[in-house]
């Protein structure tokens, strides 16, 4: 029996998987917008989120949800975590039971602190379930350049027979099986990318971004491991390598939401004149709430809060960061 595949979401990132899938098993995009599923059908172009790329003829796309799932034998859910729990409700009627169900979402959900595989147990309980994640910006994989990415699933028998799925001759799958671990290094990796970003936007140097780096991977890997993560896995393609590509690339949307910070503007104005989201906007509040449920320091993440969420200046975060008490660099994580 051949696999069919179904993308729910048609921003840059879940178009762009859909585009790997497609290249080895039947593949349908679902997109809210009717003008912008048809675009992608009749054209082989997503102007919207990935303009000037074109995509593969056999990628077809579809606004109606029914008929994008009611077929499929793998779903992959590529919406923002603010819209997760919804689309997944919507899709619930038309999904076949035991249909294994992929999150591309970095985000974590406001209210119930939540990670998006936990939605997926909540609203489709018994569909296996999982997470594609890593150093992954959509342009790039389009544009024909090399790139790695993790599948961690509740069932690694499961996670290996999809690991072929995703796969092609330039996009490498690992699996992993600690699903906690890949989703929250996914989710964390936004916010430290706000600092990084800031920091870029004060005009600081290299040894300042380093700094950031290093130690905003040591502080969502005490979180994650505080919620059930493995240490390894943060330091892996979940971890520091979608740490890394977030902090530093121009294409990283959480970024350039830093960088305008540090360069003085409002949060309000920033994100008005986006049209893709910077879940790590979304996300600073919740990972406050989480780092106080498990008594986890992250004076980064808490800088950035203050920034995005409480107007304090990004300069003056930073100077809180440096007036912190002396530790060891070890501390949490030993």
């Amino acid at each position: 029996m051949r696999i069919k595949a179904a993308v729910i979401g048609a921003g840059s990132w879940g178009t762009t998987v859909a585009n790997l899938l497609v290249q080895n098993v039947p593949t349908i995009l679902w997109a809210r917008e009717a003008g912008l599923a048809e675009q992608i059908s009749t054209t082989h172009r997503n102007e919207r989120y990935l303009p000037g790329f074109t995509l593969d003829a056999r990628l077809a796309a579809t606004a109606d949800l029914e008929e994008a799932v009611c077929s499929a034998d793998l779903l992959v859910m590529g919406v923002p975590s603010h819209g997760f729990r919804d689309t997944l409700e919507a899709v619930s009627p038309c999904i076949r039971a035991w249909v294994p169900v992929v999150s591309l979402a970095k985000g974590l959900e406001q209210g119930t602190n939540k990670r998006m595989t936990e939605i997926i147990q909540e609203v489709l309980p018994g569909h296996p379930y999982g997470v594609l994640t890593g150093p992954n910006l959509a342009k790039e994989i389009l544009a024909g350049h090399a790139a790695a990415s993790v599948l961690a699933m509740s069932d690694a028998t499961i996670a290996t027979r999809l690991q072929d799925l995703f796969a092609t001759e330039l996009f490498r799958v690992y699996t992993n099986d600690d699903v906690i671990g890949c989703e929250l290094g996914g989710a964390l990796k936004n916010v430290m990318a706000i600092a990084s970003g800031m920091a870029d936007g004060l005009g600081t140097g290299d040894n300042t971004r380093a700094a950031v780096i290093t130690r905003g991977l040591a502080e969502l890997t005490r979180l994650g491991m505080a919620m059930g993560g493995k240490p390894m896995t943060f330091a892996g393609l979940a971890g520091m390598g979608d740490l890394l590509a977030t902090c530093i690339s121009p294409q990283s949307r959480n970024r350039h939401v830093g960088e305008q910070l540090g360069r003085g503007r409002r949060i309000e104005e920033i994100i008005e004149e986006m049209h893709m989201v910077a879940e790590g906007v979304k996300t600073a509040p919740v990972v406050m709430e989480l780092a106080e449920r498990y008594g986890v320091e992250m004076p980064i993440a808490e800088q950035v809060f203050n920034v995005v969420h409480r107007g304090r200046p990004a300069e003056e975060a930073y100077r809180g960061l440096l007036r912190r008490r002396r530790v060891r660099e070890m501390h949490g994580l030993d």
